[in-house]
């Protein structure tokens, strides 16, 4: 059944999905020009058709297409920008896709890579080095971007985007905070920047348009290159940062603990990423609830949700869990839900 509350839904994930190995043979054979761009769409449109059933059979509200169109959740936006080269497949990437029409369609959800991540790996001399002598310019094209993003999404009918933010969680790390300081940043004062770049880009997006933004700390092949509560960023975070809701990574304790959640504002949700995607242990369900009771120390159980910390693939190659393991995590995700608010 079609959900009638707007997301965030109290059952999520991070929208991409381990690649079936049929889709990754075809999309080999594509690079090495044995098949061709007709070939590969109808293997990726045939893995997308079962990705929906499988999010259909767990008892999921929503959609995403695996993100099957992308060889990572950023490879296919980053191409669009110019001549940039970030892991894109090799030949004509293809967008993210739409999730398909059905009898009984899901909500359709998009995700999308953060604004500020371009800036966080490399910082102002990466900006400087070739493309750009102004940095407010480097600014303004990267907000123009994402705002005709959003525009583009809304005119055809997606009402549902995750923003993939990589740089707030890893201001919470010690040993980036010490890196970002070696090549000449103020941390600190980056937030601040990073929080009005992003603003901009919400300012005009469509009123309609559910936006949450996913909080990552590295999830490549099921590896976490940084650590770090959210202590450093929480105020700021959800007070300044114009955002509806918050995708949070809570797997393990290198998250920190949940007193961080005392300063969510009550309009605004977290939905809390309890159930880890880097391990192939499916989590206890009792031990999920008391997690969920924890953080309720600190937020009302009417502005949480539940969902894995990260995607299952965020390279198409994805995290070291079997297609079984998958199904059952989301399955548990779905099951907490309605054991805690009555419904996914």
């Amino acid at each position: 059944m079609l959900s009638h509350n707007p997301p965030p839904f109290h059952a999520e994930h991070m929208g991409s999905l381990l690649r079936p190995s049929k889709l990754l043979d075809q999309r080999t054979k594509f690079a090495r020009g044995e098949i061709d761009r007709t070939e590969l769409t109808e293997a990726e449109d045939e893995a997308i058709k079962n990705a929906l059933g499988l999010q259909e059979r767990v008892g999921l509200k929503f959609a995403t297409d695996g993100e099957f169109r992308r060889r990572s959740y950023h490879s296919f936006f980053y191409r669009q920008l110019g001549e940039i080269s970030i892991d894109t497949v090799g030949g004509e990437d293809a967008k993210g896709g739409e999730p398909g029409r059905r009898a009984a369609q899901p909500v359709a959800r998009i995700n999308s890579p953060g604004p500020c991540a371009l800036h966080f790996r490399g910082g102002d001399g990466a900006v400087l080095a070739h493309a750009y002598t102004d940095l407010d310019e480097f600014w303004d094209d990267i907000v123009e971007a994402f705002r005709h993003e959003l525009d583009a999404l809304g005119a055809a009918g997606c009402r549902y985007v995750q923003i993939d933010e990589t740089a707030f969680a890893k201001f919470g790390d010690a040993e980036v905070r010490q890196w970002l300081h070696a090549r000449g940043d103020d941390w600190s004062a980056l937030i601040d920047k990073y929080i009005t770049v992003t603003n901009r880009v919400l300012k005009n997006a469509p009123s309609d348009m559910a936006i949450g933004m996913h909080l990552c700390r590295g999830n490549r092949g099921g590896q976490w290159p940084s650590e770090g509560s959210y202590d450093e960023v929480a105020d700021r975070l959800f007070n300044a940062l114009n955002i509806q809701f918050y995708f949070l990574e809570y797997d393990t304790p290198r998250a920190g603990t949940f007193a961080p959640l005392r300063l969510v504002p009550r309009h605004k949700t977290v939905v809390l990423g309890v159930v880890s995607t880097k391990t192939p242990t499916v989590e206890s369900k009792a031990y999920m609830m008391k997690r969920v009771e924890s953080a309720t120390r600190y937020i009302d159980p009417s502005n949480l949700a539940v969902s894995p910390q990260c995607g299952f693939a965020s390279v198409d190659t994805g995290n070291p869990i079997s297609p079984v393991v998958q199904e059952q995590k989301l399955k548990l995700i779905v099951e907490l839900a309605h054991d805690i608010w009555g419904d996914a």
